[in-house]
């Protein structure tokens, strides 16, 4: 499975051990807090805990022998897995979640690069003598069995405690977050809401029904919509398909938005794989000369978004490889090409040369009821496609899934079709959605408008045990000071225990997302704030309220 924002230990081990000195501070603190917050996974895990951690606990005193260096990567590890778990009060087994409570999106990752396993990548203990630690692989990811045990501080069981009845209360909210939404920095328009996601109670207003640009927020509506509209095991295809009369090839597009031309596809849908396949299937039909075309039917209107030409975001279409990058990034801004469909088709006309089929030019054209399914790759589950837009604010597979969406119920799928499709599936979940307006997917039209109330209730819903379906759009929210969009952000505050989206555009600063209090409840949170001058000031604003709302018990 296709996580690179959620890579394996391996890969992101620079960047932890870089901020451990920041977090080790703090990961003292965040012990105290963080007992009472598992009280709900606790009661409904507690037998598979304790099991895990008895198996966990030779791996902890080897890593312990190993010296500083090895205690260090622990000790920050722990901070990192801590952020992670906190989620899991209510981001059960049912949801993305293993026994051991480790993401399946790790156990997926780790599939998909051929090993096998769970926490562990099927690495054997090094006491039977035969791991292979020692040739220098990687140590198996920490499993959340192993630090829920550590922050349990020692000893046999599991020692947290139940997180208690009583709510945050609205006057100690807004003792707490009142002086710093006034914060100059906010603009001149800001509002904020808090729920707690177990009972769905609004705990905190200030404009929280008010409709402001909610810039890349957006991507959470779109995640929840997508989801609802196709469930997370859905899968995007691209075929290779011939017309027995005329023996033309079609690439047709199924509108898999990591769909990629590389030598290394990292999980991900391979043209190459593609071509291959369908060079294998025309040379038993003893073809090795085709015409060659492209079929982008799948979607309707203008690929171009409103927005024009930019850096951040393809033209959107059916068809295209590695977002139509001209480089070799996986995320963020940068040079696109102006047909992605086109250049995908130019690239497996390549691999079919190579394969020994020679192709002509391509050219656009649409497969007929007739034509023969020679080869078809897939997509990664729509599971990890929501998280990974979610983590990278990845905004070519957020317009995809909005198309999608309207696919998946009938829809016109162009961009107004996409926010139709959208906002339907937010009413069929009763989500309130009075003053919401969607004309992207993305987030990038400064036409878009969202509520601090429907983005937390956004939240609450992906928090509802009753909603496993939805469970991606919690695990796939960045972690301060760890993931995503957030990997820079809260290195002075809450690193490992606020898990937010970001939100930016010109004049706008939007976070929304959640983080566990001191007395152990799970809230959802969002700010908006329009009209502000320096976005690096409103930023750090937003990160100061969010950390104190980490730190409140505001009775």
């Amino acid at each position: 499975m296709f996580v690179p924002e959620l890579r394996p230990w391996r890969t992101a081990r620079p960047h932890v051990v870089r901020v451990a000195d920041a977090v080790r501070p703090r990961l003292a603190r965040a012990a105290g807090i963080v007992r009472p917050r598992l009280a709900h996974l606790a009661a409904t895990a507690k037998p598979q805990v304790a099991r895990l951690a008895q198996a966990a606990r030779p791996q902890l005193a080897r890593m312990t022998k190993a010296g500083p260096n090895a205690r260090s990567w622990q000790y920050t590890a722990g901070a990192a897995t801590a952020g992670l778990a906190l989620t899991a009060v209510v981001v059960t087994a049912a949801g993305p979640w293993d026994s051991s409570g480790q993401r399946t999106a790790e156990r997926d990752r780790v599939a998909a690069l051929e090993r096998t396993g769970g926490t562990d990548h099927g690495r054997p203990d090094d006491s039977s003598g035969t791991s292979d630690t020692a040739a220098g692989a990687p140590r198996p990811a920490p499993s959340a069995a192993a630090v829920l045990t550590a922050l349990g501080g020692g000893g046999g069981g599991n020692t947290v405690k139940s997180a208690p009845d009583v709510l945050p209360s609205g006057t100690g909210l807004t003792g707490v977050l009142g002086p710093l939404l006034g914060d100059p920095a906010l603009g001149a328009q800001h509002t904020a809401a808090v729920v707690d996601v177990a009972s769905g109670k609004l705990l905190y207003g200030a404009g929280a029904g008010q409709a402001l640009t909610p810039a890349s927020t957006t991507k959470i509506a779109t995640a929840v919509a997508a989801l609802s509209a196709m469930g997370g095991e859905h899968r995007f295809t691209t075929r290779a398909v011939l017309e027995p009369d005329t023996k033309e090839l079609v690439l047709v597009g199924g509108g898999d938005p990591t769909l990629t031309a590389r030598a290394d596809a990292g999980g991900r849908a391979s043209l190459r794989t593609l071509a291959t396949s369908a060079a294998a299937a025309l040379k038993k039909r003893g073809l090795t000369r085709v015409t060659l075309s492209y079929d982008t039917t799948l979607y309707a209107g203008s690929q171009l978004h409103p927005i024009g030409v930019n850096p951040n975001l393809a033209p959107v279409t059916a068809l295209s490889a590695d977002e139509g990058r001209t480089d070799a990034s996986d995320s963020g801004p940068t040079a696109r090409v102006s047909d992605p469909a086109s250049d995908a088709t130019a690239a497996f006309a390549r691999f079919l040369t190579a394969a020994g089929v020679r192709t002509t030019a391509p050219g656009p054209s649409k497969a007929t009821t007739r034509a023969q399914s020679l080869a078809t790759v897939s997509s990664p589950p729509l599971s990890t496609l929501v998280e990974r837009m979610l983590t990278n604010s990845d905004n070519d597979i957020a317009e995809a899934l909005a198309r999608q969406t309207a696919v998946a119920t009938g829809v016109r799928a162009d961009f107004a079709g996409a926010g139709k499709a959208v906002m339907a599936q937010l009413k069929k979940l009763g989500l309130p959605v009075a003053g919401a307006r969607f004309k992207d997917g993305s987030g990038l039209d400064r036409q878009d408008r969202l509520t601090a109330n429907l983005l937390t209730a956004l939240l609450a819903k992906a928090g509802d045990p009753r909603r496993p379906d939805l469970r991606p759009v919690l695990t796939g929210l960045p972690v301060a000071g760890f993931t995503g969009t957030l990997t820079s952000r809260y290195t002075d505050g809450a690193a490992g225990v606020v898990r937010a989206k970001t939100g930016t555009l010109t004049g706008v600063n939007t976070l929304a997302g959640t983080v566990v209090d001191q007395d152990g409840r799970l809230l959802a949170f969002a700010l908006m704030a329009a009209g502000t001058s320096d976005p690096a000031a409103a930023q750090a604003a937003l990160d100061r309220t969010a950390t104190a709302l980490a730190g409140c018990g505001c009775r």
